[in-house]
């Protein structure tokens, strides 16, 4: 027993509480131990939620890395805060019998609030916040980080009714509020009030001191709990709770899952004979996901993880599929349309020369009139598609172009008369028809749809914007700040976000597939 064991921990009060409790059983065991404590980013990083830090383990790497580099010998952590795989090389060596497993909650003043409409709870866990939500539907939530006394004073400080905390945690460090309250509805993380010790696989001489502190019962539940978490495939970034029990040998495990705003819940529970429970994890997770989880599992995913791309046009799931697999792309629509019904006296008389700028003036006609009633003798567009709708909805198409302003040119020299309708929005741009009026066109311009601006607030995380329509810019920037790519879809579109941007960049070709190629070469 001559070598001494060298004991990583994160320098937080409740962290060292767990090592030196550790460091206190090895010595009574006739080992020798000394204390080695660092960072983590978790605890240096406290301005942003836990699940927006996107590392998986975020207490527990730099310990990892400590005992990967030979400079400890053992880690001990809170074992809800380690990822259900441990890196290569790295075993768990030991699990402390359990404290507290209880999540409670420490208010201000009285408990009138929760019973009414409005209250304001602080967590940084997803999944308590998940659950009050789910069980106080109408309170607000707040984000609350840093170590048990940091966020005590927090509480203190702010206007808030109450904030939630786990009873272990401050059992551990002595800390008591005036007012609690234990959340006995609200299931546990994985493994919580629990303190777990992992060391180096190749180091025999640490395994086999830490195996003699190890707590079976403890051992078992939590091993059922975090099974559980690694089916369901969630970590600290979904909002899943699990509880095993023993009790006359028999073993129970309850498992919940939650969307994050606690709307949705799932929850299971089963029992099976203590030394035949090897697949209780499996089965309450395969329950719950054959109840709505997977695809729960999957709304989750996409309300935490942050955009980088962002499309002020709403994405079909195959226009999704064409980014890079490093380019997370969120989209909404940034413009409302709203078809106007064009009188049918007007479709059904001859009209020499149509002017067609988009495929919602198409679709506009189309409600308005049966297509075999149209007397269109030459139809002139703007855009592919336009020209792909009208031709298989319509008829030929005469001349099409992808720029209005040539459109405009083309009709000036080559159209046969003086005279045109235009079928168009109530916002347009005046390129085409001024340059037809200043050549003497005779211009009819007929409203078939209206435009209507739907400006958005967008996640700080964007760092490019795709556009469509010179409108689709103007109603970006009422809402947001310009600090970002503009990748425009042609010409016009850019001649509008270049009075706004400083970064603008224009697909080859007119469609919103070019537009997505263009993001894709700038995230190789």
């Amino acid at each position: 027993m001559s070598k001494v064991i060298r004991i990583g921990t994160r320098d937080s009060e409740l962290a060292l509480w767990q090592a030196n409790t550790v460091k206190k059983q090895l010595e009574e065991q006739g080992y020798q131990t000394v204390l080695v404590p660092v960072k983590s980013m978790g605890d240096l990083v406290l301005d942003k939620p836990l699940h927006e830090l996107g590392i998986t383990g975020v207490f527990t790497k730099t310990l990892d890395v400590a005992m990967l580099k030979g400079e400890i010998d053992i880690a001990v952590h809170s074992m809800k805060d380690v990822p259900t795989v441990l890196p290569m090389g790295i075993v768990q060596a030991a699990v402390l019998e359990r404290g507290n497993y209880m999540d409670i909650l420490a208010f201000k003043n009285n408990e009138e609030f929760l019973a009414q409409k409005d209250a304001v709870i602080a967590t940084g866990s997803l999944r308590r916040k998940a659950q009050w939500l789910n069980r106080y539907p109408t309170h607000t939530v707040v984000d609350l980080r840093g170590n048990v006394q940091t966020r005590a004073e927090k509480l203190e400080n702010n206007n808030w009714n109450g904030a939630i905390f786990a009873a272990a945690g401050l059992e551990r460090v002595g800390l008591e509020f005036e007012n609690t309250i234990g959340l006995t509805w609200m299931v546990p993380a994985p493994a919580q009030g629990a303190v777990v010790v992992v060391a180096l696989e190749n180091d025999e001489f640490s395994r086999k001191a830490c195996a003699e502190l190890n707590h079976k019962e403890t051992e078992i539940c939590t091993t059922l709990e975090r099974k559980f978490l690694n089916v369901l495939e969630g970590g600290c970034t979904a909002p899943i709770g699990a509880l095993a029990n023993i009790k006359d040998n028999n073993v129970s495990l309850k498992g919940v899952l939650l969307s994050v705003d606690g709307k949705k819940k799932i929850e299971v529970e089963f029992t099976s004979k203590l030394g035949k429970h090897e697949n209780l994890a499996e089965a309450c997770a395969e329950r719950i996901l054959s109840r709505g989880g997977k695809l729960l599992m999957g709304e989750i995913a996409g309300a935490l993880v942050k955009p980088n791309i962002f499309s002020t046009k709403k994405l079909t799931p195959s226009q999704q599929a064409l980014f890079n697999s490093n380019i997370t792309a969120d989209s909404e629509d940034f413009l409302q349309i709203s078809l106007n019904r064009i009188p049918r006296l007007v479709l059904k008389s001859p009209i020499e020369n149509v002017i067609i700028t988009s495929q919602n003036a198409v679709e506009a006609i189309l409600a308005s009139s049966n297509p075999d009633e149209l007397q269109f003798k030459n139809i002139y567009c703007v855009g592919r598609r336009t020209k792909k709708l009208i031709e298989s909805r319509i008829g030929k198409v005469t001349h099409a172009e992808n720029r209005a302003k040539k459109l405009a040119d083309y009709l000036v020299e080559f159209m046969d008369g003086s005279k045109a309708t235009y079928f168009c929005s109530n916002i347009r741009l005046d390129e085409l028809p001024d340059l037809l009026k200043e050549n003497n066109i005779e211009l009819d311009e007929i409203e078939a749809y209206v435009t209507k601006q739907a400006p958005k607030k967008v996640s700080d995380s964007v760092e490019g914007v795709l556009f469509y329509s010179p409108s689709n810019v103007q109603s970006y920037i009422q809402e947001n700040t310009s600090n970002v790519v503009a990748y425009c879809i042609g010409d016009t579109t850019a001649d509008e976000a270049k009075k706004h941007f400083s970064k603008v960049k224009i697909a080859k070709i007119p469609t919103l597939e070019s537009v997505i190629d263009l993001v894709n070469k700038d995230y190789k």
